[in-house]
């Protein structure tokens, strides 16, 4: 296709999350679990997680979640984490957190309530492709832990940083960006390359243009 027939708009996700996060607002349909969640853990500063990629089953999935354990030593950190169905995730998961007063493992969320999870977390831990487009859009910082990302874009423009598997580089990325004013800062204000809520305005308008034309 010829470059000028080919237009940049953004991921309309990033339109359904805002407009998720407006209709939030209206707390009646919020999972009331992870309200009482954020209200218990509101004196510390929240890690959303994510982890669910075959890639990272056994060892990785084995760091990861020592790293996690390490991270919740923190006193002023708590951990929620919305557990992913798949056994061999849960299986290492619950033997390694489970019981951990700042860990919060919870079922998964509907889409409404995980955009409350991005709204409300300090930063996100997240082996997931989605997560690395849409948590900069509320501006919270990811650490991406997988090897090799599909979106680059994110780790260029500075939204997202690869951390592996590595259970050290986890907890150093982690702390750095809790303890780090002005690292936090340089990550959670980079611009978002997925999009800025205004991609279905833009696919409106270029398809109204070319009908006129």
């Amino acid at each position: 296709m010829p470059e000028a027939q080919i237009s940049i708009t953004g991921n309309t996700v990033i339109d359904a999350l805002f407009v998720t996060g407006e209709k939030n607002q209206d707390d009646r349909f919020m999972d009331q679990d992870l309200m009482r969640l954020f209200d218990k853990f509101s004196d510390k500063k929240i890690v959303g997680v994510t982890s669910h990629r075959r890639e990272n089953f056994g060892d990785g999935l084995t760091n990861i979640a020592a790293a996690l354990c390490q991270i919740a030593e923190r006193d002023d950190v708590a951990l929620i984490f919305p557990v992913h169905l798949n056994p061999n995730v849960r299986t290492i998961m619950n033997d390694a957190l489970g019981g951990l007063n700042s860990v919060a493992m919870i079922e998964p969320l509907d889409y409404p309530n995980f955009v409350a999870l991005l709204d409300g977390c300090t930063l996100m831990l997240t082996d997931s492709g989605g997560v690395q487009e849409e948590a900069p859009a509320p501006g919270k910082p990811v650490l991406v832990m997988r090897d090799t990302t599909e979106r680059p874009e994110g780790i260029a423009a500075g939204t997202a940083k690869l951390v592996g598997t590595d259970k050290d580089l986890i907890v150093q990325e982690t702390c750095k960006l809790v303890d780090n004013t002005e690292y936090y800062e340089s990550m959670a204000k980079a611009h978002n390359p997925f999009g800025d809520g205004k991609a279905s305005e833009r696919i409106a308008d270029i398809i109204e243009q070319s009908l006129v034309s």
